[in-house]
């Protein structure tokens, strides 16, 4: 194995499994600054970026296999180095978050760096593997939540921790600021510090701030309905975000015998839908039954759009590595959503998603500026991001593909209404969709019987044993 962690460490057992223990042995958090000096100055985030909606962490974890080719390489030390080199780059990575006059975000670039922590694990890849799916039940012991960095203004805006494992592979675990970047964004900046990393002296696209291109207009003007930030009353006491401390979470693999299932439940007209769709449908439909959600009530389903690639000439450059998404909401009532057929719901996820255009998404940065950087509606919610098109798997440092790469876990804030789509292979090697879902107990029951009905009550035959591949937390 590569070299020991330096004498001043911290030790912590976890159980990731009823069968696995684990110790994980961390050096102290390091600041990592840009390899060398970069400009000092103050750069705005956009409207888009700052919204209360995104003023969060978000953890994400790439898993490694043991690659002989690299047994003389220490990944500590090649991912540390070239994560200097990458913030010359990002060198806004490096500042800290500062909030002026109308709560408007910006960056101080002061190149104070980002808090990167070594450490060791004494277990092998193999004995970790029944774990590669979110919730990673040992997050904390694989991502050092270093005290004092859970606030968005005035602290680092990545934390970083290498664990080596006892066979030459590793964990990389990142925590990253919201308001600076999306899935897309973070994809283009971890792949930018893996080419570096195998040895290149710049990334191969160049990154581009830019966050003027998504500011509100002035003077600043809502043209577009936006259901997403209505602001309506709470009478379901809580669908949105409950006490941590009383849910479960819970994986779930869709691979093609599930999608499948799926598609047979929807008319001809229906068939061109994409599976986000069509699995977004069925998550919103079977969440609002097993959270027995009063006929009358509306309920909100919230989906990503991507503005990158949506529209011709593109609405932000290549490069540009901020916030570029709406989130618009379909909207219905509970007694529509699980009374009509399944293809109700999908068609409202397929045309909500439609309505968003260049107007819809400068309409939205107006909004922030109108109604002070609003969140979202959070009764009776739910958000479903997609971060398949991030290839966070393929990011590759030198060890090859990971064998997961994505989010950690489900949530956002301190609430379970949010779930990522996220690319991952079962252990038959099928390709497929995990997503993970947080409820109370008793509902998550209901939310596995009816996720069972939708997809086995069709007089078709069963896959073999397990329906799901799921985890609990």
């Amino acid at each position: 194995m590569a070299s020991s962690p330096a004498p001043n460490t911290h030790s912590n057992m976890a159980s990731p499994s009823p069968s696995l223990m684990f110790t994980v042995r961390r050096c102290q958090p390091e600041l990592v600054a840009p390899a060398i000096p970069t400009p000092n100055e103050l750069k705005l985030l956009s409207d888009i970026d700052d919204q209360d909606s995104l003023r969060f962490h978000v953890p994400v974890l790439l898993i490694y296999q043991n690659e002989p080719s690299m047994a003389d390489k220490d990944p500590v030390e090649v991912i540390r180095k070239a994560l200097a080199q990458t913030l010359v780059f990002y060198y806004p990575f490096a500042g800290r978050l500062r909030e002026g006059p109308g709560r408007k975000l910006m960056v101080d670039c002061t190149g104070e760096g980002v808090l990167f922590t070594e450490a060791d694990a004494d277990v092998t890849f193999d004995q970790f593997r029944d774990n590669l799916q979110p919730p990673i039940p040992c997050l904390e012991e694989l991502l050092y939540d270093v005290p004092g960095t859970q606030e968005i203004t005035n602290t680092p805006l990545l934390l970083v921790q290498v664990t080596r494992l006892k066979c030459g592979g590793f964990i990389l675990a990142i925590r990253f600021n919201h308001t600076m970047s999306d899935a897309s964004g973070l994809s283009q900046f971890l792949n930018a510090w893996a080419e570096i990393a195998r040895g290149a002296t710049k990334p191969s696209i160049s990154p581009l701030w830019r966050r003027e291109l998504l500011m509100a207009r002035d003077p600043p003007r809502i043209t577009c309905n936006h259901r997403e930030y209505e602001q309506v009353p709470d009478t379901n006491k809580g669908t949105f975000s409950s006490n941590e401390d009383d849910m479960v979470h819970r994986s779930f693999f869709f691979g093609p015998v599930e999608i499948a299932a799926l598609r047979r439940l929807i008319p001809d007209h229906l068939q061109k839908c994409s599976t986000f769709d069509i699995i977004t449908a069925c998550l919103w439909r079977c969440r609002t039954k097993a959270l027995q959600i009063e006929a009358h009530e509306d309920v909100r389903m919230m989906v990503i759009v991507n503005a990158r690639a949506r529209f011709n000439p593109p609405m932000v450059p290549v490069g540009y590595y901020g916030n570029a998404f709406a989130f618009p909401a379909a909207v219905t009532t509970a007694g529509k959503l699980c009374q009509n057929p399944f293809g109700y719901a999908v068609e409202l996820i397929n045309k909500v998603k439609g309505e968003v255009t260049e107007e819809y998404i400068q309409s939205a940065a107006d909004l922030m500026v109108i109604k002070g950087r609003c969140l979202f509606t959070t009764v009776s919610s739910f958000i479903v991001s997609d971060t398949t098109r991030g290839k966070f798997r393929n990011v590759d440092f030198g060890w090859g593909d990971a064998v997961f790469g994505g989010p950690a876990k489900g949530g956002i804030g301190a609430s379970s209404a949010v779930t990522y789509f996220i690319p991952i292979k079962n252990p038959k090697g099928e390709e497929g969709i995990i997503f993970v879902i947080g409820l109370d107990a008793e509902a998550m029951e209901r939310f596995v019987k009816e996720l069972n009905d939708m997809l086995w009550n069709q007089n078709q035959p069963q896959r073999n044993g397990a329906k799901f591949i799921k985890s609990t937390l």
